[in-house]
């Protein structure tokens, strides 16, 4: 699952650390898919399993799952049946679901600080498209938003991996439209023949291209940097594509996705010191958290999040 390292303009638990959270993320999220594995194969061997909240350590047989100090008492104590899918494949998609909550906490808080989420990136699917399809070694910025000198410049979405940075559009019509790309000014969507005029795509990922060599320059960073115009529902319809530049139509869709799903490498310094500049120079809006909360936070901050 692809870590969120900005959303938007609001706080992130990433820009105050980026060299811890990453690692920090991917280990507890392993740590608690591994516990509810193990679970989900007690019920399958039809072997009692229950969740049970209670105020010894040693009595509960329910994973952390992001939960803070162990030896936390809890208020009441609570068992029910576990209720799970069957299939493995149900129960992978079934924790991916229960993980986004927590990656949009991350994304929008930190522990004396928070940023006004909008409801609507529970239910945004692009988002879970990248999040849930996109291994864990990828950092993404998902509508980042630039504070350049006094200007803001939204921007697109920018994923990091260990060995460059994507500068990704997603465009995307209906499924019967063609998408025919003529040049860097414009490019024209064809249904029943036919055309609609559109502007480039380019236009907008050369422009955060060129500011994010910039931002990297500045530090004397070097990390390459692609463009890359997707589509999971159209065809793309051009004679060369331009330099440094990608398009990913429905037909080549799977084949990108599967080569990122099946590179491994650990986190590199230069993709974490990239991704660290990058956020920098995106705007943050936040307010205090009141006391009380601060102090809760530091208590559960990273290890608390029983989200099942």
């Amino acid at each position: 699952m692809a870590q969120l390292i900005k959303l938007k303009n609001y706080i992130s638990r990433y820009e105050k650390d980026m060299y811890h959270y990453p690692s920090q993320y991917s280990r507890l999220k392993m740590e608690n898919w591994n516990r509810l594995r193990e679970l989900w194969q007690e019920q399958k061997n039809d072997q009692p399993v229950e969740i049970l909240e209670e105020k010894e350590k040693h009595n509960t047989k329910w994973p952390t799952l992001f939960k803070g100090k162990e030896e936390e008492m809890v208020k009441e104590e609570q068992a029910r049946k576990l209720d799970l899918p069957e299939g493995e494949k149900e129960l992978k998609q079934y924790f991916l679901d229960k993980l986004l909550p927590f990656q949009l906490k991350w994304a929008s808080s930190t522990t004396h600080e928070m940023s006004f989420l909008e409801k609507d990136f529970y239910h945004d699917e692009r988002l879970k498209y990248f999040l849930q399809r996109i291994p864990d070694t990828f950092l993404i910025l998902y509508s980042p938003i630039f504070k350049l000198k006094n200007h803001l410049l939204d921007g697109e979405i920018i994923l990091i991996s260990p060995v460059g940075i994507e500068v990704i559009t997603l465009l995307e019509k209906s499924y019967d439209r063609r998408i025919t790309a003529k040049d860097n000014r414009f490019w024209y969507i064809e249904e029943n023949n036919v055309q609609a005029k559109m502007l480039s795509p380019l236009i907008s990922l050369q422009r955060m291209e060129r500011i994010i060599r910039a931002i990297l320059a500045k530090h004397d960073v070097e990390f390459p940097i692609k463009k890359v115009v997707l589509s999971r529902t159209n065809v793309f319809e051009y004679l060369t594509e331009p330099y440094q530049t990608e398009y990913v139509g429905k037909e080549e869709h799977e084949d990108w996705l599967i080569a990122k799903q099946k590179f491994i490498s650990p986190f590199k310094h230069n993709q974490l010191k990239a991704a660290d500049l990058i956020v920098k120079y995106c705007e943050t809006k936040s307010f205090k958290r009141p006391e009380w909360q601060q102090e809760e936070e530091k208590n559960n901050d990273m290890n608390r999040h029983n989200f099942l």
